[in-house]
């Protein structure tokens, strides 16, 4: 890991912890796992859970996009060494877990994993980019647990 640091932070903004529980050893241990696969190490990444109105200024602010969405990820790596914000709506996360039948945590995990993906590289923006991230983000949440 570079620099024999490697972190994994969970905080929330303007929502209650209880509501979204995660675990910052077990993710960071899946993630490292992840993210070497990927070729990389793992140095930082915050994961901030807020609402959508959080998010929402941050699209507009940061990405003139007046829309909105799960997670924005900003990438501060060097190298091979990731380094990270993301910013994940809980209000996405349960929204999409009601339409996609799944449970919010793992849908909670699929858009960290997604996230992270974008930090070692990947885009999503043509079909075949959603289909790589789609299929790189089904084996990751594989590895976990």
């Amino acid at each position: 890991m570079a620099n024999n640091i490697a972190k994994v932070s969970v905080s929330y903004h303007e929502i209650d912890p209880s509501t979204n529980p995660l675990n910052a050893l077990s993710l960071e241990k899946w993630l490292t796992q992840v993210i070497r696969a990927e070729g990389f190490s793992l140095n930082e990444l915050d994961l901030i859970l807020c609402l959508d109105t959080y998010l929402l200024d941050l699209n507009k602010k940061y990405l003139d996009h007046d829309t909105l969405t799960d997670i924005i990820t900003f990438d501060y790596s060097s190298n091979e060494a990731i380094r990270g914000e993301c910013y994940i709506s809980a209000q996405r996360i349960e929204d999409n877990a009601q339409r996609y039948a799944v449970s919010k945590r793992d849908e909670l995990h699929r858009v960290i994993v997604h996230g992270v993906l974008h930090l070692c590289g990947y885009g999503d923006k043509s079909d075949q980019e959603k289909e790589i991230m789609r299929a790189k983000e089904e084996m990751y949440l594989a590895l976990r647990n």
